[in-house]
């Protein structure tokens, strides 16, 4: 296996049953492990907004109802858009480079976040763009999938990338679980700890992919295969199913908890 600056590697065949025992294995284990913990913040990030919407009255804020789906509508839009380039980006700047800055820039919806909820006189206008950037944590999920493809055997491809995908995924829960106990430490509602909690966390992983994940120079896109794959049936066939299930998973989850507060208010 031969190495150049900045983790690259220059050969990586996965496929050779040899190089594959020796040399990839755990390689290609770091690497997902790794990914995993940057894509599952990514998620919990993209999803902060449902659990926080709720208490925003409480906190002071009169925003109608509206105005707080639109908090909600406006993360899934972005994170919907961002997959195709995240996509791409792993290719041009490496899965190691891109992991840690995708993971870092989303310091960036979580501080304002946190600025945001500290005072009722925050402008709707500045929520809809945090809430906009949080929807750069949608778009991790692609990054992280197609960088994952690229470090393990066809024959273990498919177990690998579900791990990762059922991983990531989790952070969606993790968030509606945990933040509502974390914002509730303390003395009176701490709204803002709902952003802060998750900047230590972003910072760790960060570090950790560039510290310890890998770039592969054979990690190409195949201008070919995509667009034979954009004229098979099958494709736009799985699209769809795809839109079904994964769709409603996150858009159930993003709006469960307001519909619920919504429709059993004042009935606890």
């Amino acid at each position: 296996m031969n190495r150049h600056g900045g983790r690259w590697i220059d050969h990586w065949e996965p496929d050779d049953p040899a190089f594959w025992r020796r040399t990839g294995r755990p390689i290609a284990v770091r690497n997902l492990a790794l990914s995993i913990l940057a894509e599952n913040l990514g998620f919990s990030v993209w999803i902060l907004m449902s659990v926080v919407v709720t208490y925003l009255g409480q906190a002071g804020f009169r925003f109608d109802v509206t105005q707080t789906f639109w908090l909600l509508i406006v993360p899934n839009l972005v994170g919907a858009a961002l997959r195709v380039p995240y996509t791409f980006a792993v290719p041009r700047f490496g899965g190691r480079g891109f992991t840690a800055l995708s993971a870092l820039v989303l310091l960036v919806p979580t501080g304002m976040l946190a600025v945001a909820v500290s005072d009722p006189r925050t402008p709707y206008w500045f929520f809809l763009l945090t809430a906009a950037l949080m929807g750069l944590g949608g778009g991790n999920f692609s990054a992280s999938m197609a960088n994952i493809s690229f470090f393990f055997p066809e024959s273990r491809k498919g177990v690998a990338l579900g791990i990762n995908a059922a991983a990531g995924n989790l952070g969606v829960a993790v968030a509606q679980l945990v933040v509502p106990v974390v914002i509730h430490l303390g003395t009176g509602l701490q709204l803002a700890y709902a952003a802060l909690m998750w900047m230590p966390l972003l910072i760790v992983a960060a570090a950790a992919a560039w510290l310890r994940m890998d770039s592969l120079t054979s990690a190409k896109p195949d201008g070919v295969s995509y667009r034979l794959a954009m004229r098979a049936r099958q494709t736009w066939v799985m699209s769809f199913l795809y839109i079904g299930t994964f769709g409603s998973f996150i858009g159930f989850s993003f709006t469960f908890p307001l519909l619920v507060q919504q429709e059993f208010a004042g009935r606890a």
